[in-house]
């Protein structure tokens, strides 16, 4: 585990200061972060993968009074690294989550096009999810491909930024273990079929058992919205529909929960 390291460092004890207004911002408008190319993050974890995955941070904001362990860990060596001292009242303004480690970083965003994405293997596992909405179903969609160790995970149609603190909190930080690609659902088709991966989309009509589907060549697992489901365009350029049979009253699940039931059958069919 890392610790963290408290040096002598500016201290802001004032709400008002320009810095701190700066984080607010960044914390909550989604324009701020993309017009800056910065967002938060908040925590030990988080701030370790973030850093592992090989994200700049800019800022380690921390407040003495919160801040547990020991205090060495080499990235706060980074003489590039600024490190703010933060009064416990300042800290708690800016701090989103409900329990805190007393700790978080400016990071530099990383851009998700499509055209940087690369498959590892011949036969890569691709997780894709079409305009999902809320932050808690995006982070957990995050955790899954972060078990499963999927080669990408498309987002198509995004109704939120990548950045979104809700969405770093509930992905526990695999927003910075995954490979990330964002496009409209006719570009992320298109990439697909330009590397020969087979669309299995999960749907409810034309569909076939998910247990009766070979995912062991190059595969796409495609899942939509439990409001709407996938749009035409994606059913209709499906390899294949697939579908969970229900035993109960409900025709859906969480979409966290059914992709991972999906990924998990594909990893099953791959020996893993």
């Amino acid at each position: 585990m890392y610790f963290w390291v408290v040096k002598e460092a500016k201290l802001i004890s004032s709400t008002q200061n320009p810095l701190i207004k700066k984080v607010v911002l960044l914390k909550e408008k989604s324009r701020e972060r993309k017009k800056t190319g910065l967002f938060i993050v908040e925590g030990k974890r988080e701030i370790e993968l973030a850093e592992k995955g090989g994200y700049s941070i800019e800022t380690l904001l921390f407040c003495p009074e919160i801040l547990a362990g020991s205090l060495e860990n080499p990235i706060s060596e980074n003489p590039h690294i600024e490190l703010i001292q933060l009064s416990k009242s300042v800290y708690e303004k800016i701090a989103y989550r409900e329990t805190t480690e007393g700790i978080l970083a400016i990071g530099k965003s990383k851009e998700h096009t499509l055209e940087k994405i690369r498959f590892k293997t011949q036969n890569p596992l691709v997780l894709v999810a079409e305009a999902p909405e809320k932050p808690g179903n995006i982070g957990a969609l995050l955790r899954t491909a972060d078990a499963a160790a999927v080669d990408a995970v498309l987002i198509a149609n995004p109704r939120s930024d990548m950045y979104n603190p809700n969405i770093i909190r509930s992905s526990v930080g695999c927003v910075f273990t995954n490979q990330i690609g964002v496009g409209t659902t006719e570009e992320i088709i298109q990439f697909l079929k330009s590397k020969n991966v087979n669309i299995y989309c999960a749907a409810l009509t034309a569909s076939k058992n998910y247990v009766e589907c070979n995912f062991e060549g190059a595969t796409a697992i495609v899942v939509g919205t439990e409001a709407t489901g996938l749009s035409e365009t994606w059913l209709k350029n499906a390899d294949q529909n697939v579908i969970i049979p229900m035993q109960g009253e409900i025709d859906s699940m969480n979409v966290s929960v059914s992709a991972a039931i999906l990924i998990f059958e594909a990893k099953r069919q791959r020996g893993y």
